[in-house]
């Protein structure tokens, strides 16, 4: 193997450790909004609040778009997670009301 194959090998290597790296520390970080989202889930069923709030999610849609453009990722693609994941804490909020 020549040296600047090592090289792109070593390199390769750490890029790979560095994203598994953040990998971790996004599941991490989801379990942890998770557990909030969970408590606010329970909440609203405790005081029969409606599992949505439209006006919250747009608030935080457009926060995360800011966050986004700020940080030099894509707004379009940060809008999509934050959807998807609203979604999903909504679905939880559903079933802790039933």
């Amino acid at each position: 193997m020549s040296d600047h194959v090592a090289r792109a090998a070593a390199l390769l290597a750490e890029h790979r450790a560095a994203i598994d790296n953040l990998d971790a520390i996004l599941v991490h970080t989801l379990a942890l909004r998770f557990k909030e989202t969970q408590a606010v889930g329970r909440l609203k069923a405790e005081h029969d609040l409606p599992p949505s709030d439209p006006a919250r999610e747009a608030a935080q849609i457009a926060r995360l778009r800011r966050l986004a453009e700020e940080a030099g990722l894509d707004p379009v693609f940060a809008e999509k997670f934050l959807n998807f994941v609203i979604a999903e804490v909504i679905r939880h909020h559903e079933k802790l009301q039933k």
